[in-house]
């Protein structure tokens, strides 16, 4: 995502008080592309309520009901359906029924312009 989005100094990364998400690796990392790291309260259900929000769509219209033939095809299609659909083209209602593609462009029309010059 790093490498992808390069996003700029100031950036903020949130997460649940997982291993995963406190380990030292993942901690450098962060610290040497400028991102602020911020880790919700612990037993608190709204401090991840924003991140845990978009997996009932996803659930809903890419995974439910439906039995892949392998996790590498399931992991695929859900990216697929991320990156394609749901950030590209779906419109959220948060987002004044904008895409988050849409959102962040006309929000931030300095991110598009860095990342039209990489």
């Amino acid at each position: 995502a790093i490498a992808r989005r390069r996003p700029g100094k100031g950036c903020a990364r949130h997460s649940d008080h997982g291993s995963q998400h406190a380990s030292l690796p993942l901690g450098k990392t962060m610290r040497e592309a400028g991102i602020e790291p911020s880790m919700g309260s612990i037993s608190s259900p709204w401090d991840n309520a924003a991140m845990e929000s978009p997996m009932g769509p996803i659930k809903a219209e890419c995974a439910h009901a439906r039995t892949f033939e392998s996790r590498e095809r399931a992991a695929l299609e859900i990216l697929e359906y991320i990156e394609c659909f749901y950030n590209r083209v779906r419109t959220h209602s948060a987002l004044g029924y904008l895409s988050p593609e849409e959102f962040e462009r006309a929000n931030r029309p300095e991110d598009d312009r860095r990342m039209k010059a990489a």
